[in-house]
């Protein structure tokens, strides 16, 4: 299977149906609100480069873990954790295709302590008229790609991102209102008990 399109897939470009700003948020404003949650849950809806729209339920537990249930008739699986990142594809029976989490520009959000303020981190921040977009790479890494995100204000609030891998692919994943400070287990984000669990091993 290739990898998933959450990580590779091309974009089409979504406008958010918000308030225009008058300001753009600040970069301290920023890390401090992903800063100011642990866990987060919420569903999503994916564009696809082929124009089609997958939909499904995240979940966040920074550091370093994520995972995407994607709803049917998709029904793929995305988790990362133990600094890996597992794809599951329910139409085959062998183990996950597997990739280091830091490789991917969702660590740079999935981070202990987000500091945007890091030296050549922010390779954009603007306001595009509907929210706040800030652009952000690791900076010892940059050939690992980017991710650009979307924030709106009042209060603050994480709403979309389009990640840039590698390979120059594209996706964009929309946010519904995300949950912060929920009870979340370890359990979601085990790579091998899920590859245990479906047999896979």
């Amino acid at each position: 299977m290739m990898i998933k399109q959450l990580i590779l897939a091309p974009i089409l470009s979504l406008a958010l149906a918000v308030p225009a700003m008058a300001d753009k948020i600040s970069l301290s404003e920023v890390s401090k609100y992903l800063n100011s949650f642990q866990t987060a849950k919420g569903e999503f809806t994916q564009i696809n480069g082929d124009g089609s729209v997958t939909t499904g339920e995240i979940l966040i537990k920074r550091p370093g873990r994520i995972r995407f249930d994607y709803a049917a008739p998709d029904n793929s699986l995305v988790i990362a954790g133990g600094s890996q990142v597992a794809v599951f594809d329910p139409k085959s029976n062998v183990p996950p295709e597997q990739f280091p989490l830091k490789r991917t520009p969702l660590n740079l959000i999935l981070a202990r302590k987000v500091d945007f303020s890091r030296s050549n981190m922010v390779v954009g921040h603007r306001d595009d008229g509907t929210a706040t977009v800030v652009k952000v790479q690791d900076p010892q890494h940059p050939e690992y790609g980017n991710i650009q995100l979307k924030f709106t204000d009042n209060p603050v609030q994480l709403r979309q991102w389009v990640i840039t891998d590698d390979a120059g692919g594209q996706t964009t994943v929309i946010l519904g209102d995300l949950k912060t400070g929920v009870k979340i287990g370890a359990r979601p984000f085990n790579i091998p008990q899920e590859i245990q669990a479906r047999g896979l091993n």
